[in-house]
């Protein structure tokens, strides 16, 4: 069965019978969302009580029970811990360390550090949840993990492990350099390998080389770090691989090496430190070493791969992985902001248009609206993040190009609608928002870092285009010529199409001027058609996610839950086409009503969806000790502040 068909048969099932029908006939049959007569539900004194099964049915589709127990269950269960609540009044070493203390309880918690390093869901639910406590915590443990361990895992190395699965010894990772950060297969660290000694000598040959990475300090106890460097066999420059290397001990950092920490970064602190090589001799085990690249008892370099750039990226393939977990840690993130920011929202009362009246901030659509698109967004990146790590952990050599392609088209997008919404959330709260208490402030700041981690988003983009421009080819799901006679604005099938016509047209300029750009000028090429060739991706993984949200549609046996999220569905995917209306007007693939209609489409949908802000957060499934450390998360958060001030030892 192709995708296609899947796709056709999940659009089916979507708009079956059982569903609900949210939208009447409009003007031209546009079927708009009929106004509910009467006040939404959320401009009621407080927040509505949560219908059990429907949030019941939404957890399912947001989390598989499969999935469930044995990797979110485990790692929900661990940020309720008390040890994972807000710390007030702590230096940044005082954070740094409480994040290695965690990360130890974290350690407690695997059952088998080689199975979670394995096994790209777990890590990735490690990340999702892990991200709405700490995010410091967050990047230690994809360092230690994903990056460390699954590099050693992934290569030869399989005895001697223990120091690090125990984690009496904390793994880090060094590619980036101070000059080399998205060009790192460029990078100057060398690895000489040593006839005589048999070993290899580790150097960093200028200032611009040293490793501009976390997290080397003496902060945590010993450390031991895979670098990538330069192998040198008798002068010849064979490309980077990775060599094991410790780098302290309870003493302090061993000789030849030196780490410099880094000024204080934005977000919760992690110690990002410089560190650089003199000469350091290492044994000749220290190569992690696998079909890319073994060296034999001669000293010769036998690979599978001539390319020394093929070399380099499989030396580093746990970035990969890697950017599974940051797109988990902006899901996680932002679901856990959006809980925040709703319950305040039916919490916080102000002045009603009558003298004497109180209403929360949920009377007013300009309030709930952000976040109830905010909301559409954010199920959408789940039902992505869960169908890309599906994929990343079937794939194949066969298709293994397309699937880290995908990986790195849906981290890109997601790390960036998640800062996106981290910052409507803060902003929604107020004042209160500022205050790493309330469980907002830290998380939009460490939004950053997720979008830089394992690749900035937008390298990754532009790789992504210059591989799609050509021989690539979104389908429609309807196979007929496109036309807007007769098209509904409530049909998803209609609006997916339509984002992939969008897809499709920026396609189309980005081929155009590369064909017209002036030869024996790549980059002048390139330049005349990588804004076409962002927009093409950028709508590819839009796409992408409302592919994977019909699909979530489609599973959802609940009749209420399926017309719920339908609704939220339209609403993503209005909102999405509202961005190309003028393009889809020109080419013929929507009529000026579609769009005189469509902000009338939107603002019912808002409406209709109001009443439900409550339960499409409690799906999200937070530990209720996390939300009852957080004030702001409660009715009483004036008393929750009070509380905690006579509380506070300062």
């Amino acid at each position: 069965m192709t995708l296609l068909t899947m796709q056709k048969i999940a659009l089916e099932a979507a708009d079956g019978p059982q569903a609900r029908p949210a939208l009447t006939d409009g003007p031209c049959g546009l079927g708009l969302l009929q106004l509910v007569a009467g006040p939404a539900s959320p401009a009621a004194d407080e927040a509505q009580p949560t219908a059990a099964p429907l949030v019941a049915e939404l957890m399912h589709q947001l989390f598989d029970p499969a999935d469930r127990a044995p990797i979110h269950g485990r790692w929900r269960d661990l940020i309720a811990r008390k040890e994972f609540r807000h710390v007030p009044g702590l230096t940044t070493a005082e954070r740094t360390e409480l994040s290695y203390r965690r990360l130890r309880l974290v350690n407690d918690t695997v059952v088998s550090a080689e199975q979670l390093a394995r096994d790209p869901r777990q890590l990735a639910g490690l990340h999702e949840w892990t991200a709405a406590s700490d995010g410091a915590l967050c990047a230690l443990a994809s360092i230690h993990y994903n990056l460390f361990l699954g590099s050693l895992y992934d290569h030869d190395a399989r005895e001697g492990l223990s120091p690090y699965t125990s984690m009496q010894r904390t793994g880090t990772f060094l590619c980036s350099e101070l000059e080399h950060g998205n060009d790192a297969p460029a990078l100057q660290t060398t690895a000489e390998f040593d006839r005589a000694g048999g070993g290899f000598v580790l150097n960093t040959p200028g200032p611009a080389a040293q490793k501009f990475m976390p997290n080397t300090s003496s902060t945590g106890g010993p450390k031991s770090a895979v670098v990538a460097a330069r192998l040198v066999i008798d002068g010849e420059d064979h490309g980077v691989f990775l060599f094991l290397t410790p780098l302290s001990d309870e003493a302090g950092t061993l000789p030849g090496i030196r780490v410099r920490r880094l000024p204080d970064r934005i977000g919760n602190p992690v110690d990002h430190c410089l560190t650089s090589f003199d000469h350091v001799r290492l044994p000749r085990e220290a190569l992690l070493e696998a079909d890319h690249g073994r060296l034999s008892d001669q000293g010769v370099l036998n690979s599978s791969m001539g390319n020394r750039r093929k070399r380099f990226l499989q030396s580093i393939a746990r970035v990969t992985t890697g950017k599974l977990c940051m797109s988990a840690a902006s899901v996680g993130a932002s679901r856990a902001a959006l809980s925040i920011a709703v319950r305040y929202a039916h919490h916080r009362h102000i002045s009603g248009p009558r003298a004497g009246e109180r209403v929360p901030l949920t009377a007013h659509r300009s309030h709930y609206g952000r976040l109830l698109k905010s909301l559409a967004t954010a199920y959408a990146m789940t039902f992505l993040h869960r169908t890309v790590t599906d994929r990343w952990a079937a794939h194949t050599p066969e298709n293994r190009v397309e699937t880290e392609r995908l990986v790195a088209i849906a981290k890109a997008w997601i790390t960036w609608q998640g800062r996106t919404i981290m910052i409507e959330c803060r902003e929604r709260c107020g004042a209160q928002g500022l205050f790493p208490l309330n469980g907002l402030a830290d998380l939009q700041l460490d939004a950053e870092g997720s979008v830089t981690a394992e690749g900035d988003n937008l390298p990754l983009w532009i790789k992504a285009a210059a591989e799609m421009v050509f021989g690539h080819r979104t389908e429609r799901l309807d196979a007929r010529p496109a036309s807007p006679q007769g098209q509904d604005l409530s049909d998803l099938a209609f609006l997916r199409d339509l984002l992939a016509e969008v897809e499709g047209l920026w396609q189309t300029r980005a081929c155009t001027a590369l064909r017209q750009g002036r030869r024996g000028d790549p980059l002048g090429r390139w330049n005349a058609a990588s804004s076409s060739g962002l927009e093409m991706v950028s709508a590819h993984a839009r796409l992408q996610a409302a592919d994977a949200f019909i699909a979530a549609i489609a599973r959802t046996a609940d009749p209420a839950a399926r017309s719920l999220l339908q609704d939220l569905c339209r609403l993503f995917l209005l909102q999405e086409i509202s961005h190309h209306t003028g393009d889809l007007l020109a080419a013929g693939h929507l009529s000026a009503d579609h769009i005189h209609a469509l902000p009338p489409a939107i603002d019912a949908l808002l409406h209709a969806l109001a009443e439900h802000l409550t339960p499409l957060v409690d799906a999200f499934d937070l530990p209720e000790e996390y939300l009852a450390a957080i004030p702001i998360a409660h009715s009483s958060y004036a008393m929750k502040v009070s509380d905690f001030l006579e509380a506070s030892p300062n």
